[in-house]
């Protein structure tokens, strides 16, 4: 009996110098500057990273983008708001406002959700190994705040061969202005 006792208090400290470790990179992450492409201005800027306050995203996000955001989750195939969207503009990261995707890289791909074959920038947008569910993929989050966006798959089109697969619920979009050479 002791040693299951002395086993589980083992991994309890391991789990909580884990899940400390964690909370504090995120934490020594926020102000660092990175370059993000901002596609009103043309150019890169730098832009300080940002840990947000759950607090008050709860408030200001509706529940469904506050669990795909910051719970990694996903809304129903065919459900969100920006599927059909054929407007021309930028979608941007529905917590920051930062320009992740051009609606010129947008593109039906019959799975449910917007696809995107290329971000604005490389930079705009930041991935990393998603072990859930029992699968291997690779998660699309903001590379500003952190923000879950969705996946990306190796089964997109030319020229990239990507499918950045992103929940509309994490996005909002900026239309561009015609201009009147346009109307």
């Amino acid at each position: 009996m002791r040693r299951y006792f002395g086993f589980i208090v083992i991994i309890a400290l391991a789990l909580i110098i884990f899940l400390g470790k964690n909370n504090s990179d995120a934490q020594d992450t926020e102000g660092v500057k990175i370059n993000i492409f901002n596609v009103n201005k043309g150019k890169f800027a730098k832009v300080s990273k940002i840990v947000s306050d759950k607090g008050k995203l709860r408030k200001t996000l509706t529940e469904e983008q506050f669990h795909i955001t910051q719970e990694q989750g996903t809304e129903p195939a065919y459900t969100g708001k920006l599927l059909k969207n054929k407007k021309t503009g930028v979608y941007q990261c529905v917590v920051c406002k930062t320009d992740l995707f051009s609606s010129d890289a947008k593109y039906d791909s019959g799975t449910g959700w917007p696809s995107f074959w290329k971000p604005v920038a490389d930079e705009n947008v930041g991935t990393k190994e998603d072990r859930s569910l029992f699968m291997r993929r690779v998660e699309v989050h903001c590379p500003v705040c952190g923000s879950h966006l969705g996946h990306i798959f190796d089964d997109g089109p030319a020229p990239t061969g990507k499918r950045f697969c992103i929940n509309s619920a994490a996005l909002t979009f900026e239309a561009m202005e015609e201009n009147d050479e346009n109307q």
